[in-house]
């Protein structure tokens, strides 16, 4: 099986680490002495979408040629009482040790054939082989049969991709974007001081939630506090005019509201259904923003007022250039997928949701996004993730294979240099920033997003470009909770993040 670079597109964490095991289950070697080539029948079907189904018939010969390996390698170490180590006759070893050899030779041979499968087929495996090898016995006469299922990349005529027309969106940071961004600033700092008054646009709630469906109680968050805005956006949920809602409460008060669960969450019963939302009272809060003094200034580790702004300013710089590549990428992708009419697996696409969502956040923490504004994307990206995710994997096996064609690889280097950026914004150690992603398993898909990012600046490098105006918005209309309507979880990517920052 032809190895494949490092890195696939979404990230993948799994589907770069699978593909990587699967290819080491097809081409692992037992020893340094490369084994005797079998006469093997292999028989490959197609059982789905980028699915096969494979038949492997190992002759008697091959299982004898095999299991003589394995005695004469016992013959050579075995410890039995009243013979010396290299002198224990053949059939005491076959008798004595019966169970190991069967193991042993069973463990060879399974080995031995997946990897010459592996060097005589055309597959490309993105998962481990569907293949339990203690389900298998090999007779004491006559052939080896097995077979298994085994997940492949798709087979598709790579589309062309130089010459493109691209629009590019352009934007100078101004002194009235700066002004506006530091208020946002000030609030991630502000002290919530409770009010005596009813609820405006803008305050802070502290509510029990209760969400019913038909009358049945689902679901219970207690003393939830959400700031009051347009739009409460919940993982698998969220409710338009939340601010029109709550504009007047008073402690005491209730207000209710239907909301529609997301056509694609987590649970899918309750998938497109009607849940009856109850938000009661608690108390009320409103935001006093931080004076721009030494204190507020060290607590965001600058040294005045002119560093902060420039800090500011750097960090909308940033975050231009992440939406200046969501969209400049977003378009590549559109023209290069318009023929990915194939289909994918669908647990496949379920098992890359969590890679999807843990890639984005990854690419706005990179661009100086604040948590809250990373939430919001991520609940967003929640309630759409299964037709996301299937969005994401066609475009990586697109961009993986124009990776291919022009040899693109990922060193060392690149990942440093990342890390490095990642530290910088942050603040912290990049010692400190590459554990972290490590331990979380996004280091694969770190590597997956450069490789991808360079297969992306190929084609632009051949693209011809419009440039037109880019509005550069904030998300003050959304108040995303990292809490699902209908399962009980609340950890999540953003959260975790900041705990690992913590540590």
């Amino acid at each position: 099986m032809p190895k494949k670079s490092p890195a696939p597109a979404v990230d993948e964490v799994d589907v770069e680490t699978e593909t990587a095991a699967a290819e080491g289950e097809l081409a692992e070697k037992d020893g340094d002495d490369a084994p005797e080539r079998m006469d093997l029948s292999v028989v490959i079907d197609k059982a789905g979408p980028c699915k096969r189904h494979v038949r492997v018939t190992i002759p008697r010969a091959s299982i004898e040629a095999v299991a003589s390996q394995s005695i004469d390698g016992m013959m050579e170490s075995a410890v039995v009482p009243g013979f010396r180590i290299g002198h224990v006759p053949e059939a005491l070893i076959r008798k004595r040790f019966k169970k190991e050899l069967a193991d042993q030779v069973k463990q060879k041979v399974l080995m031995q054939s997946l990897e010459q499968i592996s060097e005589d087929e055309q597959l490309e495996p993105i998962n481990v082989p569907n293949l339990d090898p203690e389900a298998f016995e090999i007779p004491d006469d006559g052939d080896f049969e097995y077979e298994f299922d085994v997940e492949v990349r798709p087979e598709f005529e790579l589309p062309s991709y130089k010459g493109l027309k691209i629009d590019r969106q352009v934007r100078e940071i101004s002194e009235t974007d700066v002004n506006e961004y530091v208020d946002l600033v000030r609030e991630d700092y502000a002290q919530l001081e409770p009010i005596d008054e009813p609820v405006s646009v803008g305050d802070v709630v502290t509510v029990d939630v209760t969400f019913t469906h038909k009358g049945e109680p689902l679901r219970k968050l207690d003393e939830l506090s959400v700031r009051v805005r347009p739009v409460l956006r919940l993982q698998d949920g969220e409710l338009k005019g939340f601010d029109k809602l709550m504009l007047g409460a008073s402690a005491g008060d209730t207000r209710a509201a239907d909301i529609t669960i997301s056509l694609e969450a987590d649970n899918v019963e309750m998938r497109g259904e009607t849940v009856q939302t109850t938000f009661a009272v608690l108390d009320v809060k409103r935001l006093r923003l931080p004076e721009m003094d030494a204190d507020f200034f060290n607590r965001v580790n600058t040294t005045d007022e002119a560093e902060f702004r420039t800090r500011v300013r750097e960090m909308l710089e940033r975050q231009v250039t992440y939406q200046q590549r969501q969209s400049t990428r977003q378009q590549v992708l559109e023209r290069i997928t318009e023929s990915a009419d194939w289909d994918l697996p669908e647990d496949l696409v379920r098992k890359q949701v969590e890679n999807a969502l843990r890639r984005e956040v990854l690419e706005m923490r990179q661009a100086g996004f604040t948590p809250r504004e990373i939430r919001a994307r991520e609940n967003e990206l929640r309630q759409k993730s299964i037709s996301m995710t299937r969005k994401n994997l066609k475009e990586h096996f697109v961009l993986d294979r124009i990776a291919e064609e022009e040899k693109i690889e990922v060193g060392s280097s690149d990942v440093d240099y990342e890390i490095n950026l990642m530290a910088m914004q942050s603040g912290e150690n990049p010692r400190r920033v590459r554990a972290r992603l490590q331990k979380s398993g996004v280091i694969e898909n770190l590597e997956a997003q450069i490789r991808e990012r360079k297969a992306v600046d190929v084609i632009l490098e051949h693209a011809e470009f419009k440039d037109k105006p880019l509005p550069l918005t904030w998300q003050t209309e959304v108040e995303a909770v990292d809490r699902s309507i209908c399962n009980p979880i609340s950890d999540t990517t953003v959260e975790e993040t900041e705990e690992d920052a913590e540590e």
